[in-house]
This record gives C-alpha cells, sequence and structure tokens, in this order.
C-alpha cells in the first residue's frame, strides 16, 4: 500500500520553514514529499525517525540502495549529497571502518586542547567588533558567526588561512538548494580542485592536523581499511561542511533567539539558565540542518498508518520539524524556552552517524556567546526580526545577514 496524499513540494528557498514543518507534521509520521523533484517521505515524527536511524532497515548508501541513483544524480542539484564517498553514505561495516579511521581526530583530547584556541580567536574578534565606531550597523554573522567556526575547522584540519575563506564560499554553495544542477556541478568541480590541491600540498608537507592523521590512514600499507583517495576527498568535504556552515548557523540562531526574547536573556544574566541550556535549546528550536538528504528503505517498512515505505524509496529526515513536535515536546514546542526541562533534539543526528564534532560544536557556540554578551551587554538588533532573510535553502538553517547594534562595550 503507498501513502494516497500527493507529495508536499519543499521549498528551495525555504523561505517559510516553520509553516512547512507544520504540514509535514499535520501529514502524520512520515508522508510523501518534493526534493527538487526526487520524490522521498520525509520523516517528522521523533519517534518513528530514531527508529529509523538506528536500524539497518535505511540505509545512507545511494549507490546500494536507491535504485534511481543513476538516472537521478546527473540531473539532481543535490546530486553531491548522495553521491560523496564518506561516513556520510557509508553503511554498515563499510560505515564503522571509515568512521574508526576518522574517530581519532575528535578525541576528547585534541577537542579539549583547542579550547584554548577557540578563546584566542573568539576574543581577537571581539576586540575588532570593539573597535566600529559607535552607532554602525554590524553584520554579526560575517563579523563573528563565520570567522570562528572556519578558523577553528581550518586549525584542525590544517587548512592555510589563505584557502579558508575560498572554501567556506564553495561549502556555502553546497547548502544553497536553489542552483540549478548545472551551478551546482560547477561549484562541486571548483570545491574538489581546491580539496586535492590542498591534499597534495599537505602530503608533500604534513602537520600535526587532521588532514595529516588521515592521509596517513589513507597512505598506511596492510589491512584492507585504509581510504581511498575518493574517500580521503569526501571526508575533507564533510570535515569541513559539518565542522563549519553547521556551527555557523547555530551562532547565529543563539544570538537571534536571545535579542528577540529578551526574557530567556534574562535568565542567563539572572543565573537561572547558563549558556549551556543556550545552545541546546538553540539546537532543539532552531537546528542547524532542517532536512537532511537522503536515506533508502533497504527493505519495506510498514508505518503506523498502514502506508508503506517501500524498499528503494527515499527517505528524507525531516529534523527540524520533529525536533519541533508536539508528542515530544508538549504544546509548547514551538515556544524558544530555556527554562524548559527536556532539552532533547535531533540536531546532531541519530545513531550510527551521530555528529562525531558534536562536543566542539558545542563548546565554540557556548564560548562565543558567553563572551559576546558579557563584552556588549546593550547588543541588540538593528532591524525587526521579521526583516531577517533567511539563507536560500531547505537544508541549512541561517540568515544572510544578522544586523546588530553592538551598544557600548563593558569595560
Amino acid at each position: 500500500m503507498t501513502h494516497p496524499a500527493e507529495p508536499i513540494v519543499l521549498d528551495p528557498a525555504g523561505t517559510d520553514p516553520h509553516a512547512e514543518h507544520a504540514r509535514l507534521r499535520a501529514r502524520g509520521p512520515a508522508t510523501p514529499v518534493d526534493v527538487l523533484g526526487v520524490r522521498a517521505w520525509s520523516v517528522s515524527d521523533p519517534a518513528l525517525l530514531k527508529r529509523l536511524l538506528t536500524g539497518p532497515e535505511v540505509s545512507k548508501d545511494a549507490r546500494r540502495h536507491w535504485p534511481a541513483f543513476e538516472e537521478t544524480v546527473p540531473t539532481w542539484p543535490l546530486a553531491l549529497w548522495v553521491a560523496v564517498r564518506n561516513m556520510f553514505t557509508a553503511y554498515g561495516a563499510d560505515h564503522a571502518r571509515l568512521r574508526r579511521i576518522v574517530a581519532p581526530a575528535f578525541s576528547a583530547r585534541r577537542i579539549a586542547a583547542l579550547r584554548a584556541d577557540i578563546d584566542t580567536i573568539v576574543a581577537g574578534l571581539l576586540d575588532a567588533l570593539a573597535a566600529v565606531p559607535a552607532g554602525t550597523v554590524v553584520d554579526l554573522r560575517e563579523r563573528l558567526a563565520y570567522p570562528l567556526p572556519i578558523a577553528v575547522i581550518g586549525r584542525l584540519l590544517g587548512v592555510p588561512e589563505k584557502d579558508r575563506e575560498s572554501f567556506r564560499t564553495l561549502v556555502d554553495g553546497v547548502f544553497d538548494t536553489t542552483l540549478d544542477a548545472v551551478a551546482a556541478q560547477a561549484n562541486a568541480e571548483r570545491l574538489y580542485a581546491l580539496f586535492h590541491a590542498f591534499i597534495s600540498a599537505k602530503r608533500a608537507a604534513p602537520g600535526d592536523d587532521m588532514t595529516s592523521l588521515l592521509l596517513a590512514a589513507r597512505d598506511e600499507e596492510g589491512d584492507g581499511s585504509r581510504l581511498s583517495e575518493d574517500e580521503l576527498a569526501d571526508t575533507l568535504l564533510l570535515m569541513i561542511s559539518a565542522g563549519y556552515e553547521t556551527t555557523v548557523n547555530v551562532i547565529d540562531q543563539a544570538v537571534t533567539a536571545l535579542l528577540t526574547h529578551p526574557d530567556q536573556l534574562a535568565h542567563v544574566r539572572a543565573g537561572r539558565a547558563g549558556w549551556e541550556d543556550v545552545v541546546e535549546e538553540t539546537l532543539r528550536h532552531e537546528p542547524a540542518v532542517k532536512h537532511l538528504p537522503l536515506r533508502f528503505a533497504v527493505t519495506d517498512i510498514p508505518l503506523p498508518d498502514g502506508s508503506v515505505i517501500a524498499e528503494g524509496e527515499a527517505i528524507l529526515a525531516s529534523y527540524a520539524a520533529a525536533n519541533r513536535h508536539p508528542d515530544w515536546h508538549g504544546p509548547s514546542a514551538d515556544a524558544f524556552d530555556l527554562t524548559r526541562v527536556t532539552k532533547d533534539h535531533l540536531a546532531f543526528g541519530h545513531g550510527v552517524h551521530f555528529c562525531l564534532g558534536a562536543p566542539l560544536a558545542r563548546m565554540e557556540v557556548a564560548a562565543v556567546l558567553g563572551a559576546l554578551f558579557a563584552r556588549f551587554p546593550g547588543l541588540r538588533l538593528a532591524v525587526p526580526a521579521a526583516g531577517l532573510e533567511r539563507m536560500p535553502s531547505l537544508i541549512t538553517n541561517g540568515h544572510r545577514r544578522l544586523p546588530v547594534l553592538l551598544g557600548a562595550p563593558a569595560r
């Protein structure tokens, strides 16, 4: 039995995501959607989504488990999201192999060692903001939310400062779901040319960084578990995009939420909530990724309403819709509430594909928020909240700009 409903056509520009997510939830635990011309099942029920993310009945390997792969990829703007060969698209033993290779770069020791670097970067960025003439409108996304994560992931991967802006621009293109297939392919080609030049330079001069660790794993002889050359480039793409773009959005959304909910900021200043509460409630309320393409049914999956996700059909994990599901967070699920007892969310995924970089992202966001609001206690939006323009994407969840007035810096 297939679902009788016509697919909901997801807006490529993501202009009104909350209304769209409400429509998805109203259709039940899962419903057909159109993702830039590809039919998939959007899963917005958190209980069902968790089940599908932890069981072997769902795969991320499009080549093995999506019959439409060969005919779809040449003309689909999101082809890169299903065609890469890294942890993001791996299944079963292959995923375990890749995760085992990458995990040491995100060890607790390596992440903890980055804290001093993060504090130094944040201090420098805030010093630069403090030097801005009084009354100047500042784009906080451009001046703070962007440069911190790109500097941190750049140091972790060993990306030279001169190349970070190029990586940033091209990674932004990967998340832009308004590009057509030709533009998306051109962006991918430029990105991979940059990656291969970077890999060649790093192979010639390795250092104490994640890319050098991955290169060592790539070039080891022996047990058959090493990275292929394609897997190496695609793994670096995953690390930069996951470690940079998503963290930018969380910083952006956290600042926006606090400036548009002064009662919640007051909780922090009065000690009734901490910066960790801000991070977790932001991840629940406005996760960095709205929908994550794609997964695929390895077998027929019966749904509670009697419909079936058939073997080989595509599945879209609709994290943002699930995070605000009233079955999970009650009638106040749409509210930004730092005193909420349970702030559970799926912003970092669930199951074997849970984000390895989650501790780093949480540390970055908490550090920058605490320092920002201490340094600029009079910080406020320079435009009405309704005037903030969203990034053109059904995947990424941030604003094009975050214009603010800093106010006088604290002494």
